[in-house]
């Protein structure tokens, strides 16, 4: 039990949390994280989609890689995402499809992800499987979190709903309150990234360019 949850793999999982966060240190996944935010409900599920396509896929690709010749590694690599993102999408249609119909093409676009990609290339690929389900998993979350806290904020102050269920009371909106439309649009998910990105170099000095 020691080893599976060694300080190696603590570090690999809690690093992506945060200080090698995907969006907002690697500035990766960025498309997504603008377009699926305006409500939360798709962004959790886009946050929960990823996770699991780059951590079972950091898995396959681990336990593939001494068989898996170099010149066509990144072949390989994109066939094992795309079968897991079809099983993904597929799971989506059959139990939730309002929210897949929300996330449209977003979905497949997941296949060109440049976090699972990245991910494969530099860490699955020469790492054994159980840190490579960790790393993929560190990640995932990592993503996820920025996407539910931007479609939180979205949603609540542009909509004035959060799941879909109306949260600000009616006495604020016959007060003068009148949600924020602004809210809902791309640029604004880029500014709420852009405010995540400042208050965590604010608080990690080791993030501040010297």
């Amino acid at each position: 039990m020691g080893k599976l949850f060694s300080n190696k793999t603590k570090e690999v999982f809690v690093g992506p949390l945060n200080k090698n966060n995907p969006v907002t240190i690697q500035v990766l996944g960025i498309c997504s994280a603008l377009a699926v935010t305006a409500k939360l409900e798709p962004a959790l599920v886009m946050g929960l989609s990823v996770t699991i396509i780059v951590a079972f896929a950091n898995v396959i690709i681990s336990l593939l890689r001494n068989t898996i010749p170099g010149r066509i590694r990144i072949i390989v690599q994109l066939v094992v995402v795309a079968a897991l993102v079809t099983v993904v999408s597929e799971v989506l249609k059959a139990f939730a499809y309002d929210v897949s119909v929300q996330l449209s093409v977003y979905i497949g676009l997941i296949i060109t992800n440049c976090i699972l990609m990245g991910r494969l290339e530099a860490f699955a690929m020469s790492n054994k499987p159980w840190e490579s389900f960790i790393d993929g998993l560190g990640n995932g979350i990592g993503y996820a979190w920025i996407l539910i806290v931007v479609g939180f904020f979205r949603e609540l102050l542009g909509s004035g709903t959060l799941l879909g269920y109306k949260v600000i009371p009616q006495a604020f909106y016959d007060a003068g309150y009148s949600n924020n439309g602004l809210m809902i649009l791309p640029p604004m998910a880029l500014i709420l990234v852009a405010c995540i990105i400042w208050v965590q170099r604010a608080r990690n000095k080791e993030l501040q360019e010297k």
